[in-house]
C-alpha cells in the first residue's frame, strides 16, 4: 500500500511510518493532532518521511483504502492536522466545491455574489478596476513617451 503513496522514502514500513508520524505530532484541545513537518510555518500543508504530504500518509497507514485517484480532505479545515477521524477521500471537485470561500479580498474589499451561482465572484472588482487604471498609465506613458523620442508632440 506505501508504495502507491508518492514522495515517499522507501526505508518504510507501515508501523514504522505510523510511530514516526505519531512522534511528530501534537495533540490540540480541539481534536486535532497537528503534525510537524519541513520548514517552521504552521497552518500548511507538511511534507514528512521523504517528500510525501503528512495527511495523505495518515490516511494511507492509520486509516487505509488509500486510492491515488481522490484528494484526501480534511473535515476540520486544518491543513496541518493528520486526525485519522478528521481526513477522507473525496474527488477533486468536490473537494474545491466544499472549500470555503473569503467575504473579503487580499486588499480587504467586500466580494460581491455571483447571482448565477449564489457563490462570491472569484475576482474582486475594486482590484480589478484599480489595476486596469494602472495600465492604462502605463500604457499612455509609454505612448507619450515613444511621441516624444520621434519628436511629435502628445495630444
Amino acid at each position: 500500500m506505501l508504495s502507491r503513496l508518492k514522495g515517499l522514502s522507501r526505508h518504510f514500513t507501515e508501523e514504522t511510518l505510523r510511530a514516526y508520524l505519531v512522534e511528530r505530532s501534537v495533540r490540540r484541545d480541539d481534536g486535532c493532532l497537528i503534525v510537524r513537518g519541513y520548514g517552521d510555518k504552521r497552518g500548511v500543508y507538511q511534507k514528512v518521511a521523504g517528500r510525501a504530504w503528512a495527511h495523505v500518509a495518515a490516511y494511507v497507514v492509520f486509516v487505509g483504502g488509500y486510492d491515488p485517484g481522490l484528494d484526501v480532505h480534511h473535515l476540520c479545515g486544518v491543513p496541518d492536522c493528520i486526525e485519522p477521524t478528521h481526513l477522507r477521500q473525496v474527488t477533486s471537485a468536490d473537494n474545491c466545491r466544499n472549500r470555503a470561500q473569503q467575504p473579503r479580498c487580499r486588499n480587504g474589499h467586500e466580494r460581491e455574489v455571483d447571482p448565477t451561482n449564489g457563490r462570491y465572484r472569484p475576482v474582486c472588482r475594486v482590484c480589478n478596476n484599480e489595476a486596469q487604471k494602472r495600465w492604462r498609465a502605463r500604457q499612455a506613458a509609454e505612448v507619450a513617451a515613444a511621441r516624444a523620442a520621434y519628436g511629435r508632440q502628445a495630444g
